[in-house]
Protein backbone atom coordinates (compact mmCIF):
# COMPACT_ATOMS: atom_id res chain seq x y z
CA UNK A 1 0.00 0.00 0.00
CA UNK A 2 1.15 3.54 -0.76
CA UNK A 3 2.39 5.45 2.29
CA UNK A 4 -0.52 7.62 3.40
CA UNK A 5 1.60 10.53 4.63
CA UNK A 6 -1.11 13.10 3.88
CA UNK A 7 -3.21 11.77 6.75
CA UNK A 8 -0.33 12.38 9.17
CA UNK A 9 -1.51 15.41 11.24
CA UNK A 10 1.87 17.16 11.11
CA UNK A 11 2.23 16.67 7.37
CA UNK A 12 -1.34 17.68 6.61
CA UNK A 13 -1.04 20.83 8.72
CA UNK A 14 2.08 21.87 6.84
CA UNK A 15 0.59 21.01 3.47
CA UNK A 16 -2.56 23.00 4.19
CA UNK A 17 -0.44 26.15 4.60
CA UNK A 18 1.25 25.88 1.21
CA UNK A 19 0.38 28.42 -1.46
CA UNK A 20 -1.06 25.85 -3.87
CA UNK A 21 -3.20 24.41 -1.08
CA UNK A 22 -4.71 27.83 -0.42
CA UNK A 23 -4.77 29.27 -3.94
CA UNK A 24 -5.39 26.15 -6.00
CA UNK A 25 -4.36 25.77 -9.62
CA UNK A 26 -3.63 29.46 -10.10
CA UNK A 27 -1.09 29.28 -7.27
CA UNK A 28 0.78 26.39 -8.92
CA UNK A 29 3.39 27.95 -11.23
CA UNK A 30 3.50 24.88 -13.49
CA UNK A 31 -0.26 24.95 -14.10
CA UNK A 32 -0.20 27.09 -17.30
CA UNK A 33 2.26 24.66 -18.91
CA UNK A 34 0.30 21.65 -17.69
CA UNK A 35 -2.99 23.14 -18.84
CA UNK A 36 -1.60 23.67 -22.34
CA UNK A 37 -1.09 19.90 -22.62
CA UNK A 38 -4.72 19.06 -21.86
CA UNK A 39 -7.46 18.44 -24.44
CA UNK A 40 -10.73 20.44 -24.35
CA UNK A 41 -12.76 19.14 -21.41
CA UNK A 42 -16.18 19.36 -23.08
CA UNK A 43 -17.98 16.04 -22.74
CA UNK A 44 -15.01 14.09 -21.38
CA UNK A 45 -15.09 11.40 -18.71
CA UNK A 46 -12.12 12.26 -16.48
CA UNK A 47 -10.26 10.47 -13.70
CA UNK A 48 -8.09 12.58 -11.37
CA UNK A 49 -5.45 10.36 -9.76
CA UNK A 50 -4.31 11.71 -6.42
CA UNK A 51 -6.95 14.43 -6.51
CA UNK A 52 -6.00 16.06 -3.20
CA UNK A 53 -8.27 19.02 -2.45
CA UNK A 54 -10.07 18.51 -5.76
CA UNK A 55 -8.83 21.65 -7.49
CA UNK A 56 -8.39 19.97 -10.87
CA UNK A 57 -11.58 17.94 -10.54
CA UNK A 58 -13.58 21.13 -10.06
CA UNK A 59 -11.76 22.89 -12.91
CA UNK A 60 -12.49 20.00 -15.30
CA UNK A 61 -16.15 20.10 -14.30
CA UNK A 62 -16.31 23.86 -14.83
CA UNK A 63 -14.72 23.42 -18.27
CA UNK A 64 -17.52 21.08 -19.37
CA UNK A 65 -16.37 17.57 -18.46
CA UNK A 66 -19.23 15.10 -18.51
CA UNK A 67 -18.04 13.39 -15.31
CA UNK A 68 -15.02 13.49 -13.02
CA UNK A 69 -13.83 10.79 -10.64
CA UNK A 70 -11.33 12.07 -8.06
CA UNK A 71 -9.29 9.39 -6.30
CA UNK A 72 -6.98 9.78 -3.32
CA UNK A 73 -5.58 7.56 -0.57
CA UNK A 74 -5.93 10.32 2.02
CA UNK A 75 -9.18 10.68 3.96
CA UNK A 76 -8.15 14.18 5.04
CA UNK A 77 -7.67 15.25 1.43
CA UNK A 78 -10.99 13.75 0.38
CA UNK A 79 -12.79 15.38 3.28
CA UNK A 80 -11.50 18.79 2.18
CA UNK A 81 -12.37 18.05 -1.47
CA UNK A 82 -15.93 17.14 -0.60
CA UNK A 83 -16.35 20.24 1.58
CA UNK A 84 -15.39 22.51 -1.29
CA UNK A 85 -17.21 20.73 -4.12
CA UNK A 86 -20.85 21.20 -5.07
CA UNK A 87 -20.88 19.99 -8.69
CA UNK A 88 -23.09 16.94 -9.12
CA UNK A 89 -20.90 15.43 -11.85
CA UNK A 90 -17.86 15.04 -9.53
CA UNK A 91 -17.45 11.91 -7.42
CA UNK A 92 -14.66 11.42 -4.90
CA UNK A 93 -13.51 8.03 -3.65
CA UNK A 94 -10.68 6.64 -1.56
CA UNK A 95 -8.26 4.52 -3.56
CA UNK A 96 -4.69 3.30 -3.26
CA UNK A 97 -3.12 3.89 -6.67
CA UNK A 98 -0.88 0.88 -6.08
CA UNK A 99 -4.05 -1.22 -6.29
CA UNK A 100 -6.03 0.76 -8.85
CA UNK A 101 -9.15 -0.99 -10.09
CA UNK A 102 -10.98 0.97 -12.79
CA UNK A 103 -13.43 -0.30 -15.43
CA UNK A 104 -11.75 -0.97 -18.76
CA UNK A 105 -12.20 1.64 -21.49
CA UNK A 106 -14.16 4.01 -19.26
CA UNK A 107 -12.31 7.33 -19.41
CA UNK A 108 -11.27 9.92 -22.00
CA UNK A 109 -8.62 11.58 -19.83
CA UNK A 110 -6.48 10.53 -16.89
CA UNK A 111 -4.76 13.32 -14.97
CA UNK A 112 -2.38 13.34 -12.03
CA UNK A 113 -0.54 16.16 -10.28
CA UNK A 114 2.57 15.44 -8.21
CA UNK A 115 1.39 12.08 -6.92
CA UNK A 116 3.15 9.43 -9.01
CA UNK A 117 6.56 9.76 -7.34
CA UNK A 118 5.03 8.04 -4.30
CA UNK A 119 4.13 4.93 -6.30
CA UNK A 120 6.42 1.89 -6.04
CA UNK A 121 4.87 -0.20 -8.84
CA UNK A 122 4.61 2.59 -11.37
CA UNK A 123 4.76 0.21 -14.34
CA UNK A 124 1.72 -1.63 -13.00
CA UNK A 125 -0.15 1.63 -12.46
CA UNK A 126 0.60 2.77 -16.02
CA UNK A 127 -0.80 -0.50 -17.38
CA UNK A 128 -3.96 -0.08 -15.29
CA UNK A 129 -4.42 3.50 -16.48
CA UNK A 130 -3.93 2.48 -20.10
CA UNK A 131 -6.57 -0.23 -19.74
CA UNK A 132 -9.02 2.24 -18.18
CA UNK A 133 -8.69 4.72 -21.07
CA UNK A 134 -10.59 4.61 -24.34
CA UNK A 135 -8.63 4.44 -27.63
CA UNK A 136 -7.52 7.95 -28.58
CA UNK A 137 -7.57 9.17 -24.98
CA UNK A 138 -4.83 11.05 -23.13
CA UNK A 139 -2.93 10.76 -19.88
CA UNK A 140 -1.35 13.97 -18.59
CA UNK A 141 0.62 14.18 -15.37
CA UNK A 142 3.26 16.00 -13.38
CA UNK A 143 5.86 14.20 -11.28
CA UNK A 144 8.92 15.24 -9.32
CA UNK A 145 11.88 15.29 -11.69
CA UNK A 146 14.41 12.46 -11.22
CA UNK A 147 17.19 15.04 -10.85
CA UNK A 148 15.26 16.58 -7.98
CA UNK A 149 14.53 13.22 -6.34
CA UNK A 150 17.83 11.38 -6.83
CA UNK A 151 20.03 12.88 -4.08
CA UNK A 152 20.27 10.93 -0.85
CA UNK A 153 20.47 14.24 1.02
CA UNK A 154 18.57 16.80 -1.09
CA UNK A 155 19.06 20.50 -0.51
CA UNK A 156 20.90 23.40 -2.08
CA UNK A 157 24.66 23.68 -1.64
CA UNK A 158 25.83 27.30 -1.55
CA UNK A 159 29.44 28.20 -2.21
CA UNK A 160 31.43 31.11 -0.83
CA UNK A 161 30.17 33.40 -3.58
CA UNK A 162 26.53 32.58 -2.91
CA UNK A 163 26.08 30.38 -5.96
CA UNK A 164 23.66 27.48 -5.62
CA UNK A 165 24.34 23.91 -6.71
CA UNK A 166 22.07 20.90 -6.54
CA UNK A 167 23.79 17.80 -5.09
CA UNK A 168 23.00 15.28 -7.80
CA UNK A 169 24.17 11.86 -6.69
CA UNK A 170 22.97 8.25 -6.78
CA UNK A 171 21.06 8.98 -9.98
CA UNK A 172 21.41 5.46 -11.37
CA UNK A 173 20.46 3.87 -8.04
CA UNK A 174 16.70 3.69 -8.37
CA UNK A 175 14.30 3.03 -5.55
CA UNK A 176 13.20 4.44 -2.24
CA UNK A 177 14.16 7.90 -1.06
CA UNK A 178 13.27 9.04 2.45
CA UNK A 179 13.04 12.78 2.95
CA UNK A 180 11.94 15.07 5.73
CA UNK A 181 9.53 17.42 3.99
CA UNK A 182 6.73 18.77 6.21
CA UNK A 183 7.11 15.62 8.36
CA UNK A 184 9.71 12.97 9.13
CA UNK A 185 10.02 9.92 6.93
CA UNK A 186 8.29 10.87 3.68
CA UNK A 187 8.90 8.00 1.23
CA UNK A 188 9.28 8.67 -2.50
CA UNK A 189 10.35 6.40 -5.34
CA UNK A 190 13.22 7.57 -7.53
CA UNK A 191 13.60 6.31 -11.08
CA UNK A 192 15.54 7.71 -14.02
CA UNK A 193 13.99 9.64 -16.88
CA UNK A 194 14.61 6.65 -19.13
CA UNK A 195 12.87 4.24 -16.78
CA UNK A 196 9.88 6.56 -16.46
CA UNK A 197 9.40 7.06 -20.19
CA UNK A 198 10.09 3.43 -21.09
CA UNK A 199 7.48 2.30 -18.55
CA UNK A 200 4.92 4.45 -20.35
CA UNK A 201 5.92 2.99 -23.73
CA UNK A 202 5.77 -0.56 -22.36
CA UNK A 203 2.26 0.11 -21.04
CA UNK A 204 1.13 0.99 -24.57
CA UNK A 205 1.24 4.79 -24.45
CA UNK A 206 2.61 7.06 -27.16
CA UNK A 207 4.66 9.92 -25.76
CA UNK A 208 3.35 13.24 -27.05
CA UNK A 209 5.04 15.91 -24.94
CA UNK A 210 7.62 16.14 -22.15
CA UNK A 211 8.33 19.39 -20.31
CA UNK A 212 11.18 19.60 -17.80
CA UNK A 213 9.40 22.49 -16.21
CA UNK A 214 10.99 25.79 -15.30
CA UNK A 215 9.44 29.22 -14.66
CA UNK A 216 9.03 31.80 -17.40
CA UNK A 217 10.62 35.25 -17.30
CA UNK A 218 7.26 36.72 -16.38
CA UNK A 219 6.81 34.28 -13.51
CA UNK A 220 10.24 35.05 -12.09
CA UNK A 221 9.57 38.77 -12.38
CA UNK A 222 6.33 38.33 -10.44
CA UNK A 223 7.82 35.87 -7.94
CA UNK A 224 11.62 36.26 -7.69
CA UNK A 225 11.85 33.19 -5.41
CA UNK A 226 11.06 31.05 -8.45
CA UNK A 227 14.44 31.93 -9.99
CA UNK A 228 16.10 29.02 -8.19
CA UNK A 229 13.88 26.60 -10.11
CA UNK A 230 15.97 27.44 -13.18
CA UNK A 231 19.07 25.95 -11.55
CA UNK A 232 17.68 22.41 -11.79
CA UNK A 233 14.35 20.94 -12.88
CA UNK A 234 12.02 20.24 -9.95
CA UNK A 235 9.30 18.48 -11.93
CA UNK A 236 8.44 16.87 -15.24
CA UNK A 237 5.17 17.35 -17.08
CA UNK A 238 4.31 14.46 -19.38
CA UNK A 239 1.52 14.00 -21.90
CA UNK A 240 0.88 10.64 -23.57
CA UNK A 241 -1.82 9.16 -25.76
CA UNK A 242 -3.42 5.73 -26.17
Amino acid sequence: MTQNIYDDPEFFQGYSQMGRSIGGLDAAPEWPALQSMLPPMKGLKVVDLGCGYGWFSRWASEQGADSVLGLDVSEKMLEQARKTTSAANIQYARADLEQLDLPAGSFDLAYSSLALHYIKDLSGLFKNIHAALKPGSRFVFSIEHPIFMAPRNPGWLIDGEGRKRWPLDSYQFEGERVTHWLAEGVIKQHRTVGTLLNALIAAGFTIQHVNEWGPTDAQVAAQPALAEERERPMMMLVGVGC
